[in-house]
């Protein structure tokens, strides 16, 4: 997307691209985060449930107590730092808890957890932030393209972040439509 291919010419480092690219992953994971399940063990008569390990998390979207019934029973629930609080009637037992979390997503040497779909996207969003950074750098400098350069890189990196959060908008996570319970007001 960026046409970097001057070998000995790049205006990137391969850290400022894996900086962008871990840029665009952070904002991709925020609008549509890696699933995730936990299972935790409750403690009898405690309503904390202690959410420390769950490594990179993002949100946490259901929890189920006690776990493995038919229907599932998912429990109303507060999250405050790295404690999750069951508020609903029951008071926990001992008995097992799956938590339902979104989590960052992974993109390294090994392969991504993104799917495959989405990788075009968030590859836009890295080249608009790098266009962004590289138009910026370049004000006040010679350029080979002429005084105008910056600004057209800047334009181009700006639209392509455009159409990164516009569709970032369009499929996360707040805009889905989701089947979720009502619970009874405690009062």
């Amino acid at each position: 997307d960026l046409h970097d291919e001057e070998s000995g010419n790049l205006r990137w480092t391969d850290d400022e691209i894996d900086r962008h690219i871990s840029h665009a992953v952070s904002d991709f994971s925020e609008a549509i985060p890696d699933e995730a399940t936990a299972v935790k063990e409750t403690v009898a008569g405690s309503r904390t449930i202690d959410i420390t390990d769950m490594a990179d998390r993002i949100c946490v979207e259901a929890v189920e107590w006690p776990a493995g019934q038919f229907p599932r029973r998912y429990q109303p629930f507060e999250t405050w730092q790295d404690s999750l609080i069951l508020t609903g009637e029951e008071v926990p037992d001992g008995a097992e808890a799956h938590i339902y979390y979104g989590k960052r997503h992974r993109l390294d040497a090994t392969g991504t957890s993104i799917a495959e779909r989405y990788w075009d996207l968030v590859a836009a969003g890295a080249a608009g932030y790098a266009a962004v950074q590289w138009a910026l750098y370049a004000i006040n400098r010679i350029n080979s393209g002429g005084p105008a350069t910056p600004d057209r890189m800047l334009r181009w990196g700006r639209a392509r972040l455009e159409v990164f959060y516009a569709r970032l908008k369009i499929y996360g996570r707040r805009n889905r439509v989701r089947a979720a319970r009502l619970y009874r007001a405690a009062a």
